[in-house]
């Protein structure tokens, strides 16, 4: 929903991923807009959220959203694609600020990018199966040809770190080498997927366009705070020399600490500087 309520531009904004992978979207967030500040959370107790009913996949996305929102937040960007595409709705009724997700931002971007209108999406399994991407192309222009695929081997590949090893390469090719002749643009639709930038496009072509759904939603986010007059300042915050992962942002897990802060150092550079454990069913309370 529209926020109605008045609120403290300086308020940091909340992003929930289930897991690691929206770091990414943290990324192009923090890239885009230097003077925020952002509390993430990433529930890496009940990843993969792919192999859930819609019931629990909105239920785990309402919790996450209502847990960030009690930290003070002044919008909410759900990274991850499979909660952007089966829970939104449910977590715009259960809070009072506006919510973003990585669908809609990057369907609209791939359509403003794709001059033959013939726009492929890379996803997971379950964010195919769907149809989100192609339901919101189709809305942003219903000319447009889309072409999905999941390629769920670019996760683990991403997580490992071999995102320029030969095994990548291969992978990438066997998944898209097809694409190549059919495409002029394509989605990355997961936020895994930028950190495979480079063996995505060497094997799909440099004539096709790659639209990272995280930098999209970043760009939206910016024109919406701008519009509600929301606009971090960064007036004695020093934002504008801010690193990734300093300690103005707060980092948040459900499970495995120390592998987000390892994962998070090969997606971003560096570890979290605050990153604390807790649960976000129930009672909240510090794990570790």
């Amino acid at each position: 929903m529209w926020c109605e309520v008045a609120l403290d531009r300086n308020l940091p904004i909340g992003i929930f991923d289930s897991g690691v992978g929206g770091l990414t979207v943290y990324r192009a967030l923090h890239e885009h807009l230097p003077n925020e500040r952002f509390v993430y959370l990433g529930d890496t107790a009940r990843v993969p959220y792919g192999t859930k009913s819609l019931a629990t996949v909105e239920s785990y996305a309402v919790e996450n959203a209502q847990f960030l929102a009690a930290h003070g937040i002044k919008l909410l960007v759900v990274a991850c694609n499979t909660a952007s595409a089966l829970a939104l709705p449910a977590i715009r009724r259960a809070l009072d600020i506006d919510v973003v997700g990585v669908i809609g931002p990057g369907a609209r971007a791939a359509v403003a990018s794709s001059s033959g209108k013939r726009i492929g999406v890379i996803a997971t399994e379950s964010t195919v199966h769907s149809g989100a991407y192609t339901r919101a192309i189709a809305k942003a222009d219903p000319s447009a040809t889309v072409v999905e695929r999941a390629c769920p081997l670019f996760v683990p590949l991403a997580e490992e770190g071999w995102a320029d090893e030969d095994v990548a390469r291969a992978v990438a090719e066997t998944y898209l080498k097809d694409l190549r002749s059919s495409i002029d643009t394509l989605v990355l639709g997961c936020t895994h997927y930028p950190i495979l930038k480079s063996v995505i496009q060497e094997s799909v072509g440099g004539h096709v366009g790659l639209i990272d759904s995280g930098e999209a939603t970043a760009v939206e986010v910016r024109s919406l705070l701008k519009e509600k007059g929301l606009a971090g300042s960064a007036s004695g915050t020093g934002a504008l020399e801010r690193q990734l992962c300093d300690d103005l942002d707060h980092f948040y897990v459900t499970d495995a600490a120390e592998r987000f802060a390892r994962v998070a150092e090969r997606f971003l550079g560096s570890k979290p500087a605050r990153l604390e454990a807790v649960e976000v069913w129930g009672e909240d309370r510090l794990k570790a």
